[in-house]
C-alpha cells in the first residue's frame, strides 16, 4: 500500500507557479560638457622654416673615441723622474769637513753629484742600479772605479759618462785616500734618502766572527765565543762634544729612513708567521 502511494506521489509533479516579469534598468548619461577654452595654455609660435644645411664631412666631425684614447695614453705613459739638483758649494764645503763614519757626508754628496749628471730616469728596460767601488785621491780626483754589479747597461754607461765630466771636487776630509762602495739608482720611483747623522758618535760594532771557522792547521774544536763589545774610544765629555757637532737631521731624511726600514723589516715574518 505504501509502495503504491509513493509511486503515485512521484508520478504527479506539482503545478508550476506564475513566472515573475523580467527586471528592467534604465541608465541616463549626463550631457557632454564642452572644454573651457580660457583654461587651455596658449600655443607657442612656430619657428620659421629654414632649409637644412649640408651635413658636415666626416673629417670635420670630432671622433668620440679621441678623448678616451688620449686619456688611456696618458694613464699608460711611462713614469719618469728628473735628475736631482747637484750639491751646492755650501754642501760640498760641509761635506769636505765631516770626517766621521768614513767621510759619510762626502760620500753622499759624491753620489748626488753623479746622479744629477745622469739625466731623467724613464720607466723601461733602461732603468736599474749600478754599484761601484770607488777610490778618491786626497786632492779629490777619481783614482779608481770598479763596477761590482749592475742591473742596467744604460745606468752604468750614464754614470761613467758623468764621472768623466765630473767638476773638480774638494779634497777628502781626512787628507787620505777615500775608499768606499756606492750604489747609483737610475729608476723613476727611487729618490734615495739623505743619510742620518744622529748615531755617528756611537762606536762601530765589530764584524761577525764565525766561531766554527777552521784554519786548517789548528785543532778542530769549536769554541763559542760571543763577539766582544766594541771598545769605547771617547770619554763622556768627548762624546757630548761630538753630539753637539753633529749635523741636524732633516724631517725628510728621518721620514725616508723610517720608510726604508719599514719596507725592509716589514717584509720579514713575525715569530715565524707571515
Amino acid at each position: 500500500m505504501l509502495a503504491m502511494l509513493a509511486a503515485a506521489h512521484k508520478a504527479t509533479p506539482p503545478a508550476p507557479g506564475p513566472v515573475p516579469p523580467p527586471l528592467r534598468v534604465t541608465m541616463v548619461l549626463p550631457a557632454a560638457r564642452p572644454p573651457d577654452i580660457k583654461a587651455l595654455p596658449p600655443l607657442a609660435p612656430m619657428a620659421p622654416f629654414s632649409k637644412p644645411s649640408a651635413a658636415p664631412s666626416r673629417a670635420s666631425q670630432p671622433s668620440p673615441r679621441a678623448p678616451a684614447a688620449t686619456q688611456a695614453e696618458a694613464e699608460h705613459a711611462p713614469a719618469s723622474m728628473e735628475a736631482p739638483a747637484p750639491p751646492s758649494a755650501e754642501e760640498w764645503q760641509q761635506a769636505a769637513t765631516y770626517t766621521r763614519k768614513n767621510s759619510k757626508r762626502y760620500r753622499y754628496a759624491w753620489g748626488q753629484q753623479v746622479r744629477s749628471m745622469m739625466g731623467t730616469a724613464v720607466e723601461g728596460p733602461q732603468q736599474g742600479d749600478v754599484r761601484f767601488r770607488v777610490e778618491i785621491a786626497p786632492d779629490g780626483h777619481l783614482a779608481r772605479l770598479d763596477t761590482i754589479w749592475s742591473t742596467s747597461d744604460t745606468a752604468e754607461r750614464l754614470a761613467r759618462e758623468a764621472l768623466s765630466h765630473m767638476p773638480p771636487l774638494p779634497p777628502t776630509p781626512t787628507g787620505q785616500p777615500l775608499v768606499f762602495e756606492k750604489t747609483i739608482s737610475f729608476q723613476p720611483q727611487d729618490r734615495g734618502w739623505p743619510p742620518i747623522y744622529q748615531y755617528d758618535c756611537l762606536p762601530d760594532p765589530e764584524g761577525f766572527k764565525n766561531p766554527f771557522a777552521w784554519s786548517g792547521s789548528s785543532d778542530r774544536t769549536a769554541t763559542l765565543e760571543t763577539n766582544p763589545e766594541p771598545s769605547e774610544t771617547m770619554t763622556a765629555a768627548e762624546k757630548e762634544e761630538c753630539v753637539k757637532g753633529l749635523p741636524k737631521d732633516s724631517l725628510q731624511a728621518v721620514t725616508a729612513d723610517q720608510e726604508r726600514q719599514f719596507k725592509v723589516w716589514g717584509s720579514l715574518p713575525l715569530n715565524g708567521v707571515k
